[in-house]
């Protein structure tokens, strides 16, 4: 089989106490045909036009010649050097695909100036801009990170004197503004299915364009999919995406409400999968005021070394078989599968999860809340607000000022710390260039065993587009953590009336603010010098 499943324990009780109902229900046959109406009449509307990721292994087939010539295109005029310009569902699976397949694609999702500049620079090893393709990766064009890159592109190659119409690729929806512009520019013009999703675009152009391009075998990948496509399309118990959604859906549904799935890869041949899984879990179950939260782990986090109560654990492994037979990890999900299993089985089950919720996985109500908030900084300017104090090259700014009593770093982190409830989670949030200082995702580890609770860390502002949503549309119980720079490097956004780090400063004030907005704590902390004083920050969070 292309994907292997295993439960245990606690779980299995609970799989085995969902599974007749969601046979019964014919819930794996219907999404298959397309049925709009297994989500509530509410839903019915959105659902009919967010299915065609069912179809999309063999929508996409055509697309694989084309993208393989375009590539050989390419190749021929030395152009070696594929960049990603995208958002969300835009970036991460086709970020996944190349870790995977261990091809180069370099990935631009921030707005942060010196991310946006290594982007365009390059370096020795992978080549410069002369040897750089873009891929514009975008369903109507609008996403302002997205069009802002593309800017930057466009004019670093004009002062070259390039011909950006010779290096831009550009992946949207048919009938959209930017198919429009990028025809009219001259542009490579891929179109994917505007019935998807941008979270269940995995196996859509949007996952296929810059994969393939960078090297990526994407027909094995469609191999991989098709192979699991009647697993998951049969209405039985044995069905992996009927087990998957149960265990993830179930166990956070029943009374010891573990709605908090920790993802840890452990020995898996797959590279990067749970940052995926994060988006598409977070986004389309964290909403009316419920969800499940994923939290990306290690094998040694504290989430998983002492499981808190309202932590489910998904194991990603290379052979679920072998450790069922051992009966290693009870009380665990463990999965094995190649990639296009993993894509295929994990949009069924969250899919199957909504429903088993009570909500409509297809949208995300609560993401344009903190564009709009953006948006509104961006045309007001305000000046930023004062700190509560500086210590140790961090300015420190918080939602409350009883949270910033103590006058010091420690105590801020445990102020914010006692505001955590029994089924409390951290969201740490960091806008900075994560090329530059990947270190700080390390925090992460520090804070979760300082808390005892399940902790997650995401980019900005890519996170804004992926469990952004859970964080305002789920349960209230998240406390957060803004981690932000001086922003000495700054770079100018052609034709806009803003630059990247104004962009990104009125992306993380304006979620803070909606976050505030929704009696969410947040504290705001500004590095003076990233790279200095993330050490602050470490000594701090332990």
């Amino acid at each position: 089989m292309s994907f292997e499943i295993h439960v245990s324990g606690h779980v299995r009780d609970v799989v085995e106490r969902e599974l007749p109902g969601l046979v019964d229900s014919l819930i794996a046959s219907g999404i298959t045909a397309g049925d709009a109406d297994l989500w509530g009449p509410d839903a019915a509307a959105e659902a009919a036009r967010r299915l065609g990721w069912v179809d999309a292994v063999t929508v996409s087939r055509p697309l694989v010649p084309e993208i393989l010539a375009l590539r050989e295109d390419l190749l021929a005029r030395g152009l070696t050097r594929v960049v990603l310009a995208g958002m969300g569902g835009s970036s991460l699976a086709p970020e996944v695909i190349a870790q995977t397949a261990g091809v180069p694609l370099v990935i631009l999702d921030s707005t942060d100036p010196g991310q946006v500049l290594a982007a365009i620079d390059g370096d020795a090893e992978s080549g410069g801009l002369a040897q750089t393709v873009l891929v514009v990766a975008s369903k109507s064009g609008s996403t302002v990170e997205t069009d802002s890159a593309r800017r930057a592109f466009e004019a670093a190659w004009s002062d070259l004197g390039i011909d950006p119409a010779e290096r831009i690729v550009v992946v949207t929806d048919p009938g959209s503004p930017l198919e429009e512009s990028a025809r009219a520019a001259g542009y490579r013009v891929f179109t994917a299915d505007p019935n998807v999703g941008g979270r269940y675009s995995a196996l859509t152009a949007f996952g296929l364009v810059p994969s393939g391009l960078a090297g990526v075998d994407i027909d094995e990948l469609l191999d991989e999919a098709e192979a699991t496509l009647l697993e998951v399309a049969i209405d039985d118990p044995r069905n992996p995406a009927l087990v998957l959604a149960a265990a993830i859906a179930g166990t956070a549904a029943n009374g010891a409400r573990r709605d908090k799935l920790g993802l840890v890869s452990d020995g898996t041949h797959i590279v990067g999968l749970p940052d995926w899984i994060e988006q598409l879990v977070a986004e389309s179950t964290g909403k009316n005021g419920t969800g499940i939260l994923p939290v990306v782990l290690l094998p040694v986090s504290p989430e998983v070394e002492q499981t808190p109560h309202d932590v489910q654990i998904v194991r990603l492994v290379d052979d679920a078989v072998h450790f069922r037979i051992l009966e290693q990890y009870p009380g665990e999900v463990l999965i094995s599968g190649s990639l296009g299993a993993q894509f295929v089985v994990w949009e069924y089950a969250t899919a199957i999860a909504g429903r088993m919720l009570g909500i409509n996985p297809f949208d995300q109500p609560d993401v344009e809340s903190a564009k709009e908030a953006a948006r509104g900084l961006l045309d007001a300017r305000p000046p930023a607000r004062p700190a509560a104090f500086a210590a140790d090259g961090v300015e420190v700014r918080v939602s409350d000022p009883a949270l910033a009593a103590s006058g010091t770093l420690v105590g801020v982190l445990e102020a914010l710390w006692q505001r955590l409830g029994d089924g409390g989670y951290v969201a740490v949030q960091a806008y900075l260039d994560r090329t530059a200082v990947p270190q700080l995702a390390g925090i992460r580890e520090l804070i979760a065993a300082d808390t005892g609770r399940p902790t997650t860390f995401g980019w900005g502002p890519r996170f804004l587009h992926s469990t952004g949503q859970y964080h305002k549309g789920g349960p209230a119980t998240g406390v957060f953590v803004q981690i932000l720079g001086s922003g000495e490097i700054d770079l100018e956004i052609p034709g806009r009336p803003f630059t990247f780090g104004q962009l990104i400063a009125a992306q993380a004030a304006g979620d803070a603010d909606v976050l505030v907005a929704h009696g969410r704590p947040v504290i705001t902390l500004t590095l003076t010098d990233p790279q200095a004083d993330v050490l602050s920050l470490f000594e701090a969070a332990q």
